[in-house]
Formats: structure tokens, sequence, C-alpha cells
């Protein structure tokens, strides 16, 4: 699988608990900068970003993609909708989470959130 990571960069550690919890190898992780200008629209800047990601239209649409979101939440929320547009759906992330009594401070995978299934069962709430 493909991690397309837009926030700090992953340790082989939260690697193999990606492994872990999706049964799949990690082939490569692509990190992405996502430093953005607050002057500036960020749907252009976020197009230059993911120009660096360098996946065929194939591969978006085709290959085991999960994906570290930034942690700003426009930026996060405009990405979703460009991935979606490019793979056809709702990219699974990851939810890292403060490993407890870590010294010094360091982060764990809690969890990989399958947003596709989330918005199909939300289908359902539909009246």
């Amino acid at each position: 699988m493909i991690i397309l990571n837009f926030s700090h960069p992953l340790t082989p550690e939260q690697r193999s608990q990606v492994e872990q919890l999706t049964h799949q190898d990690v082939a490569r992780v692509i990190d992405l900068s996502v430093h953005f200008d607050h002057r500036k629209p960020f749907e252009p800047q976020l197009d230059a970003v993911l120009a660096q990601v360098g996946l065929t239209p194939q591969e978006w649409q085709t290959a085991p993609i999960i994906v570290n979101l930034p942690s700003y939440t426009y930026i996060s929320a405009l990405l979703l909708a460009k991935l979606h547009g490019r793979m056809g759906y709702f990219a699974p992330i990851l939810r890292l989470r403060p490993a407890e009594n870590a010294m010094p401070p360091r982060y764990e995978v809690a969890e990989v959130i399958n947003l596709q299934a989330t918005r199909d069962a939300a289908r359902k709430d539909r009246y």
C-alpha cells in the first residue's frame, strides 16, 4: 500500500503499526509538505502539492492508498475533496494519538479510519 503523508514523518514503528492494522505491507510512503501561504488561495497550493505525488490516473484509482492528513482542517477538507475526485472514493485515513507514558513524547497509530464505509453507512440515515 501507499501512504500519502501530509503530516510529520512516520517512524518505522508507525509504519509497522499500519501494516498490523491493515494486514498489508507498506510499499512506500510519499511525504508531502503542506506549509501554505495563508495570504493566497489554498486550492492552487494544494494542486501544486498533489502534482508532486507522481501517481498516474490508473494508480490513483486502483492502488491501495491511505492518507495521513495535515493537521490544518481547511487543508484537510480540501484535500479529501481532491482525493475523492481523483480516486472515486474516500481514502482511508490514519489517526495518531500520543503514546502513554512516552518520554520524550511520541505518537502511535491508533486506528485506520475507513471514510468510505463511514460515508456509505451514513447514507442509511438520509430522510
